[in-house]
């Protein structure tokens, strides 16, 4: 499965709902996040806790064995097209700038999307 930010971040918020997020995530056989979704989650979290959130993610990513995801021409591709699609202001699910370059990761690796964000199911994505 591919994480999204919205994930990690529930996760290390303890939003409600997080307890769901670490059982999937748990008994995936195989899981990643994508090197911007992992950004915009350092940046999110830094901001939130007011901390160095590098060593947790760290932490993070070793304990549920996430591979990072490089972001590559067929991903930036796949993300404008997720935005044409699906982004904010021309589609139901609304998705933003970090939420297309999720989906490019969940669409390109063919794997399950795991989010705490409503606005993915109205996309053409398997969600975890």
């Amino acid at each position: 499965m591919i994480v999204d930010s919205s994930a990690v971040e529930s996760i290390f918020l303890r939003r409600k709902g997080y307890e769901r997020l670490i059982d999937t995530l748990a008994s995936a056989s195989q899981a990643g996040v994508g090197a911007p979704t992992l950004a915009e989650a350092s940046l999110d979290l830094a901001m939130a806790t007011g901390q160095d959130v590098h060593p947790l993610l760290a932490r993070f990513l070793q304990e549920f064995e996430l591979a990072i995801v490089p972001f590559s021409d067929a991903h930036y591709r796949v993300a404008a097209d997720a935005f044409r699609r699906y982004g904010k202001g021309r589609h139901e699910a609304g998705l933003d700038f970090g939420d297309c370059l999720a989906y490019a990761t969940a669409r390109l690796s063919g794997q399950p999307l795991l989010v705490d964000d409503q606005r993915f199911e109205a996309t053409d994505l398997t969600l975890a």
